[in-house]
């Protein structure tokens, strides 16, 4: 997959930039604040949607402006990949009215439709809330690499939840107690979706683990040992009969206890509790090899290598990971690399490594400039 032209309207903190990219490394170099990733998440948005810092559309129009646009070209897929030939995406906005996205000049009838069409991997920041937040970040993590890949995905998880809110709604009723034939109906309905949406996460973590690990070896020069689990409701037994087993409970509490909406992920570093017994830069060394690992999950199955967003990857990193890292990206397995800094050491370190073609940007209050 390769970008070749993004046209960025009122995006943040981004008045207006037109930019035309490399199709192998972008570098975009500036103070923080300044708006480097801003771009990024103007990719990103391209690709699934929605910001990857909120859901709320609104808050990613730039203050004083009532409206974004973002435009993007893409080089012509592979023949047989969605249908191949060039590829223009189109997304805009007024404040207060309904997004616009199109493929070709075409409105989506359902934003579902366009997930997975522009395969893409983020590594930012924030990523650190896969180890240290709630389990739903690490759901998050598992859908969105499932959403890719697998059109049905969004559907079946879709419909689980609508049962699950259907469910807790009656659960909440304190003035009425819930009619059984509708519970039974949405329990029905929760464990034949939860069930298919169980297998796919647990594939999912059979085929990255291995990967990951092995990134995470050269990452930390074999120094450490992780590990990667799935845990679930559904390894409990047929899951209806798991959600109607405490159902009684449930309504005391008036929420379900057991589904699929509760699943995790175990992440162990050396046998122990990576967020407990990690420091910095091994939570940090984690994240970024599980990313790459997703990288390389989704570049075998789908047949094409995704874009690659790096938002700055090296910092709380030692000298020996970020060495290691710099040889990672610098490596021909990867495809197109958008990456942020604040300053050029890394970069420079990056492109030393073989003759790339790349491009530099300076990134300054939102105004993106191309450094010669």
């Amino acid at each position: 997959m390769v970008l070749e032209h993004l046209s960025i309207v009122g995006y943040k903190n981004i008045a207006e930039a037109t930019l035309t990219f490399s199709p192998k490394i972008n570098c975009f170099i500036g103070n923080n604040g300044a708006g480097k990733t801003n771009v990024l998440d103007a990719i990103y948005f391209l690709s699934f949607c929605h910001s990857s810092t909120t859901t709320q559309d609104a808050l990613v129009i730039r203050h004083g402006q009532d409206f974004f646009v973002l435009e993007a070209s893409y080089a012509p897929l592979p023949s047989g990949v969605a249908g191949g030939g060039p590829l223009k995406i189109f997304c805009g906005m007024k404040r207060g009215a309904k997004k616009h996205f199109k493929r070709g000049g075409k409105e989506y009838k359902r934003l579902s439709e366009h997930i997975g069409l522009i395969p893409i991997v983020m590594v930012s920041p924030a990523d650190s809330l896969l180890i240290e937040g709630g389990s739903e970040e690490r759901r998050r993590l598992m859908d969105q690499v499932i959403a890719q890949t697998d059109r049905t995905y969004i559907d079946a998880l879709n419909r689980y939840n609508k049962a699950l809110q259907q469910r807790n709604a009656l659960l909440r009723d304190e003035d009425h107690e819930p009619d059984p034939q509708l519970m039974d109906l949405l329990e029905e309905e929760m464990a034949c979706q939860g069930e298919a949406i169980f297998e796919r996460r647990r594939r999912l973590v059979e085929q990255l683990t291995p990967l990951f690990q092995q990134f995470y070896a050269t990452m930390s020069a074999n120094r450490e040992q992780v590990s990667l689990s799935l845990l679930s409701h559904c390894q409990r037994g047929p899951l209806l009969e798991v959600i109607r087993r405490d159902r009684t409970k449930d309504r005391a509490v008036g929420y379900s206890l057991h589904g699929i909406h509760r699943d995790d992920l175990d992440i162990l570093l050396d046998g122990h509790p990576m967020r407990r017994e990690g420091s910095q830069g091994q939570l940090k060394t984690f994240v970024i090899a599980l990313k790459l690992a997703q990288y390389e999950l989704l570049s075998s199955i789908l047949g094409l290598k995704p874009l690659l967003l790096l938002d700055d990857i090296f910092d709380k990193l030692d000298a020996c990971r970020v060495e290691q890292i710099i040889r990672l990206v610098a490596s021909r397995q990867f495809g197109q690399i958008f990456i942020t800094d604040t300053n050029r050491d890394h970069i420079d370190q990056i492109l030393s490594h073989g003759q790339f073609d790349y491009k530099l940007y300076t990134v300054d209050q939102g105004n993106v400039s191309i450094k010669s």
